[in-house]
């Protein structure tokens, strides 16, 4: 890496740093029962992306008695403007943890995307979204922000290509035996938890791998893919969900969560704990991959 290009990946670290330590340190724990956390963090994230040049679309519904909203931006397309592609991150979290990893470096993600696409000429339409209530009492059955989102797009017709679903992003670790797997998975992948995966269902196999493939040639960040049956523990445990059964092909872009991070969904899911270096490494392939799927 040349001087200038490490520059720029350590500015882009320091910024990721400070998103996620002003949604998990100064914001702290964001969800329905602290309805304050959660306004404030869409208002940091709103006046972030406007920063940016973006005008911001707010689509707000009622999630038990409290004022919910997923928040987008869009970069249009040219030329096959009405193919979408969209990656989304969730930025609340579940009671009592600040939710460092789980998932201030997912939005911080989307809002560091936002400023690598700046100017981007895509021939498809790119969406960045930050998605409301995710989290337990909403995952699976509740309104979560992206089933409300998922389901609007269908019934206007989107024609939403691949969602890209950012859960979890910042731990990382080359020790051996620092990554899990579900039963079996761990005779055929690392032992360390030092990449980055990309995971889907069955049926959107062949859009995971098209998204595998573009961020692989984008970067050389240690990367492994999964398509597997969604029963399998934590293969449909985000937003991706959601558009799966609006029917769209979507896949999760992951550290791995509880299958790596110890401080999943604990009190200790603190900003100290992630790396920052590595997630900046990520947010600069997941860009170059964003604008290969919108270049067909």
């Amino acid at each position: 890496m040349t001087p200038a290009r490490a520059a720029v990946s350590a500015s882009l670290a320091a910024r990721l740093r400070r998103h996620v330590e002003r949604l998990a340190d100064e914001i702290g724990e964001r969800h329905v029962l602290c309805p304050e956390a959660l306004h404030a963090a869409e208002r940091y994230i709103g006046d972030a992306l406007r920063s940016l040049g973006y005008e911001v679309s707010r689509q707000s519904y009622q999630a038990q008695g409290v004022d919910s909203a997923n928040l987008e931006v869009t970069i249009a397309g040219s030329g096959r403007a009405a193919e979408i592609v969209l990656a989304g991150a969730h930025y609340d979290t579940v009671p009592g943890s600040p939710g460092a990893d789980d998932n201030a470096s997912g939005v911080a993600a989307i809002v560091e995307l936002a400023r690598l696409l700046r100017g981007a000429k895509p021939a498809r339409t790119i969406r960045l979204v930050a998605f409301v209530n995710e989290e337990p009492p909403f995952f699976f059955w509740g309104e979560m922000g992206s089933k409300v989102y998922a389901r609007a797009a269908r019934q206007r017709g989107d024609d939403i290509r691949v969602m890209l679903s950012l859960e979890m992003l910042g731990c990382y670790s080359d020790e051996p035996g620092s990554q899990g797997y579900p039963p079996l998975l761990g005779y055929f992948y690392p032992a360390q938890g030092n990449y980055l995966a990309f995971v889907s269902n069955l049926r959107s196999r062949r859009a995971l791998r098209n998204v595998f493939d573009a961020f692989r040639a984008a970067s050389d960040f240690p990367a492994e893919k999964l398509a597997a049956p969604a029963l399998v523990p934590g293969i449909g445990w985000s937003d991706q969900l959601s558009f799966w059964r609006e029917g769209y092909p979507a896949a999760m872009v992951t550290d791995t969560a509880f299958h790596r991070y110890r401080h999943y969904h604990c009190p200790t899911d603190t900003p100290e704990k992630l790396d920052y270096e590595r997630m900046a490494r990520v947010v600069e392939g997941l860009a170059r991959t964003l604008e290969t799927l919108a270049t067909p």
